[in-house]
């Protein structure tokens, strides 16, 4: 419900604006010499949406001191009108909102010439907003009424028998959010573009920065200011495809298989997608959010809010200049976003809002001065290490070396980083965009972005590195740990009970059985980490031997993820998980502090990416057969002596090139020695390889029961049982087809 107050301001608005032709009972339609003021609304005959005019600031409060935004500006719009959260679908006057000292002037009517407008009566009618429809056939303003539809939508039509096709209707003007029916695309004769474009804040509906359309040359998710492109789909034949492939996507979460009917039509008129639902029952949209992301969202009864089933993309710190300039995006840190060193918010209220386009500005002027040829300046760098570098640069090729790369970058007072790898020199003028950290996932950059500071700012810097975070900082800085390390036992071991390196542990045993080690013991069981078995993306695996002569496998883990009360309570968590080809978790090692967010590391507990069975990511019960995916990707791997790719984001396009892929289509074409490892020259049997790569590709079906159990992959292997041509599964034939698009 709203607060009080914002009830008694409606009742006053009510009070004080000439009284209304509009009924009292609310309905769905607006005809001609009616009008609709604030506190009047249109409600859809099946009353989940309504449509009337609201203030964004009464319904979000600060995420700081939950008091509420001072932003008192009105607009025309349609909400969820039986859902608590006021969440609104589509808003008439963006960039044009109504002021309070204006509002009780203001009304939607049917203007005399037939469209349906915002006016303010202020002594002469003032129009805020209107439909604009060109081409009119029929002018009486007493044929026409504007309905607000089961939908969502609202349309304004001529009332005859035979009128069905509206003259005009919001979903061909969208905002940032697109609902079931509505169409994405383009009227080919007309040249209509229904695109959505992301609004400013979460108190601001205005135009935002991010947009999404299908034009000629096919869809394209994009930034403004500075334009880039960073997703696209070709037109043409390819773009039936996404169909398919979004589909498959959809059917692996239980949560959204079955959920929507996708629609793509393309002829002589027009080219759009459309998604229903064949139980209207649920409250669904997809957005375009304010950071770049698109979002399908649902509303959970059960839990009263809003449910996030999908996100594209994933990585909040994709989108470009997401968090604006001069700023560091850590897809691991809640928020992702944050200022550079020495720089502080442009304006906290707007980030308090999500609205991070000013970015952040300079503590401190740079000192830099040009007479002529010459150039002078007290500034220096700081480095900020492992990160991705921003978008714009220039490069610098008479720098051949990092002194003349900074010597560079310092004589031209418009310059404000440079960074130098692989004998590069590169420089960058102006804001800066899209620094990105390293998460060592979807973002691996070794390169450092050396960011151009007055010289006052230094000793700040240094003050900052001696101030310690927490007090565990404190704690680790007293026993002089420079690193950290926290190590986790995998074991595989024939044994139910054990000793730690010789003597009983029991008395430091979690709730689940887990065994907390010394570091000590560790270095010695493991000699010192000198037999290495292997490396994940989170650290290096070695092999150690207990004092009891109990082989296991050690893990020890890189960086600082989370800390140390978090971690233990995690560790003890997975040493409960039993399963039939897993290794049990006998114990851990935490000595010093651990920091920083770590829910990527429990996301990430699950596998390492790439092997992972579409039932892991859907989230549905474990099974063996899960373990049966992931080794047919390993013996694909064996197989061509190559790694499984991963999907890629450019400026331009999108792009995924995936050996699975490639193996079954070689497969099906007879094609299998150009799949095996080129080291091997030609030298193999041809059979065994084949043999091999069928058993491969029936491990990776899509459904787990058509998946051979691991008794009959070793039964085939070894020749005795034969085994027939495996079936593209499914999603990998989207992923086929997608890779087509992208190469057209």
């Amino acid at each position: 419900m709203p607060p009080l107050y914002i009830l008694l301001g409606l009742l006053l608005f009510s009070s004080l604006h000439t009284p209304s032709c509009f009924s009292a009972t609310a309905n769905d339609t607006l005809t001609a010499g009616q009008a609709l003021a604030v506190g009047d609304k249109l409600v859809s005959r099946n009353g989940k949406f309504a449509l009337g005019f609201f203030q964004p600031a009464a319904s979000i409060t600060s995420k700081s001191d939950n008091t509420i935004s001072p932003n008192s500006n009105w607009y025309l719009g349609i909400w969820f009108n039986k859902i608590p959260v006021f969440t609104t679908v589509w808003v008439a006057n963006r960039d044009e909102p109504i002021t309070d000292s204006k509002l009780n002037l203001t009304q939607l009517k049917i203007s005399s010439n037939g469209n349906l407008a915002i006016i303010t009566h202020a002594g002469t009618e003032s129009l805020i907003w209107s439909t604009h429809i060109a081409n009119r056939t029929q002018t009486s303003i007493n044929a026409n009424s504007a309905v607000l539809l089961n939908s969502g939508n609202l349309a304004l039509f001529v009332e005859s028998p035979s009128s069905k096709v509206p003259l005009w209707q919001s979903f061909d003007y969208p905002a940032d959010v697109a609902l079931s029916g509505s169409k994405f695309g383009r009227n080919k004769v007309t040249g209509l573009n229904r695109q959505l474009i992301s609004k400013k804040s979460l108190i601001d509906p205005g135009l935002g920065s991010y947009s999404m359309g299908l034009g000629t040359g096919g869809m394209v998710l994009q930034r403004s200011n500075p334009s880039i492109v960073y997703w696209s789909w070709a037109s043409g034949t390819s773009t039936s495809k996404l169909i398919p492939i979004l589909e498959a996507i959809l059917e692996t979460d239980p949560r959204t298989n079955g959920l929507f009917n996708l629609t793509y039509v393309d002829n002589n008129v027009e080219e759009y997608y459309m998604y229903t639902l064949p139980d209207d029952t649920y409250s669904v949209f997809i957005s375009l959010d304010i950071s770049g992301q698109i979002k399908l969202n649902i509303w959970s009864e059960t839990k009263q809010s809003w449910k996030n089933l999908h996100t594209q993309p994933v990585d909040p710190c994709s989108p470009p200049a997401t968090c604006g300039p001069f700023t560091v995006c850590n897809n691991k840190a809640s928020p992702s976003c944050s200022c550079m060193e020495s720089f502080s918010q442009k304006s906290p209220h707007d980030w308090e809002f999500d609205d991070r386009t000013g970015g952040c500005i300079r503590d401190t002027p740079l000192h830099c001065t040009g007479k002529g040829n010459t150039t002078s300046s007290t500034d220096v760098f700081h480095p900020i290490a492992k990160v991705q570098l921003p978008i714009s640069r220039k490069s610098i090729d008479v720098a051949t070396s990092q002194s003349k790369c900074e010597e560079a970058c310092l004589n031209s007072c418009i310059c404000t980083a440079y960074s130098y790898n692989n004998s590069r020199c590169s420089v960058w003028h102006g804001e800066l965009f899209s620094v990105n950290l390293n998460d060592g996932i979807g973002i691996t950059s070794e390169d450092a972005l050396y960011l151009r500071l007055a010289a006052k700012d230094l000793p700040n810097l240094r003050r900052n590195r001696r101030k310690p975070n927490n007090g565990f900082v404190t704690a680790a800085s007293a026993i002089s740990l420079g690193i950290i390390i926290m190590l986790m036992l995998l074991i595989v071991i024939w044994r139910n009970k054990f000793k730690c390196c010789g003597s009983p542990s029991y008395d430091n045993q979690g709730s689940g059985g887990v065994i907390a080690f010394r570091y000590a013991d560790l270095v010695h069981a493991t000699k010192n980490f000198s037999e290495k078995l292997g490396a994940g993306g989170f650290g290096s695996v070695y092999k150690g031997v207990l004092s009891d002569s109990t082989t296991i496998a050690v893990k020890r883990l890189d960086g600082a993820r989370q800390g140390e009360k978090q971690f233990r309570a995690e560790v003890s968590s997975i040493g409960l998980i039993q399963h039939i080809n897993l290794v049990k978790l006998i114990g851990f090692c935490c000595e010093a502090f651990v920091v920083r967010d770590f829910s990527r590391v429990l996301t990430t507990f699950r596998g390492t990416a790439g092997y992972l069975a579409p039932e892991w990511l859907s989230g549905v019960a474990i099974t063996p057969k899960i373990d049966v995916y992931s080794f047919g990707l390993v013996l694909l791997e064996i197989i061509s002596g190559r790694r499984n790719s991963r999907e890629s984001y450019s400026s331009s396009n999108y792009h995924m090139e995936y050996f699975p892929v490639l193996a079954i289509t070689k497969l099906h074409e007879g094609d299998v020695l150009s799949l095996v490892d080129p080291q091997l020259h030609g030298d193999l049997n041809l059979e065994q390889a084949e043999r091999a790569c069928k058993v491969a590709c029936w491990c990776i079906q899509d459904n787990e029961f058509d998946r051979p159990t691991m008794l009959e992959v070793v039964r085939v292997l070894e020749g005795p049982q034969d085994i027939d041509m495996p079936p593209m599964p499914r999603l990998l034939a989207a992923i086929t087809e997608r890779s087509d698009a992208t190469s057209m």
